[in-house]
């Protein structure tokens, strides 16, 4: 328990159970090590998370007032980005089209990137369809950034009702999607290739990816 405890804190980002299980005897139930690690941490500031299937140290939900500044300039999404970003996450796979279909309005490049260069979307391949259009998903800092274990943490249509993000008029057949818990291409995509990040201009020609 204290090398699992050492290599989640030593590390700058969630550690996957692999990583961990690499580096302990074979054999050690590496799940019940980290739940035993998690019920340690609960009561304190620093609480042990599991964000999809990895684990990190987490500063205690309740405790978030005492660490935030008055420097700390907060960026708010507009409410394009948050509309699509919304989309992504519990449509995923999604394409452009494919959103601006639900929203009922074009989708600007400014309002994707601004989702990307925050870490919260990613493209996940490419439909197999005509035109093969890039599809969307969300990424494990999204998940860790809204504090979610896996995307069927998403909030629900009673959890959405309660916060008042749902109004009273909804149509009767509405349903909440509920997003799959799976991270692994769909049968209908294909991975993305070096040709692709090259095309969608995150590679240059025989380069390496732009940060």
């Amino acid at each position: 328990m204290r090398i699992a405890e050492a290599l989640v804190f030593a590390s700058s980002g969630p550690v996957s159970e692999g990583f961990i299980a690499d580096r302990l005897p074979r054999g050690v139930d590496i799940r019940a090590i980290m739940e035993s690690l998690k019920a340690v941490y609960a009561p304190r500031g620093v609480n042990l998370v599991q964000v999809d299937g990895h684990w990190a140290f987490r500063t205690a939900a309740d405790l978030s007032f005492a660490i935030r500044t008055d420097e700390t300039e907060v960026r708010k999404l507009s409410r394009a980005a948050l509309e699509v970003l919304a989309i992504i996450a519990y449509h995923q796979p999604v394409t452009r089209a494919e959103i601006e279909e639900i929203r009922g309005v074009q989708t600007s490049k400014g309002t994707l990137d601004v989702l990307m260069e925050a870490g919260w979307v990613r493209f996940r391949g490419r439909r197999r369809s005509p035109g093969r259009p890039v599809t969307l998903g969300t990424t494990r800092d999204f998940l860790d950034h809204f504090g979610l274990e896996e995307l069927r943490d998403l909030p629900g249509m009673e959890e959405l009702k309660a916060a008042g993000l749902l109004s009273g008029r909804i149509p009767p057949n509405f349903q909440v999607p509920l997003p799959s818990a799976e991270d692994g291409l769909d049968e209908d995509e294909d991975p993305i290739t070096q040709l692709d990040l090259e095309e969608l201009g995150l590679l240059t020609p025989g380069g390496e990816a732009e940060e």
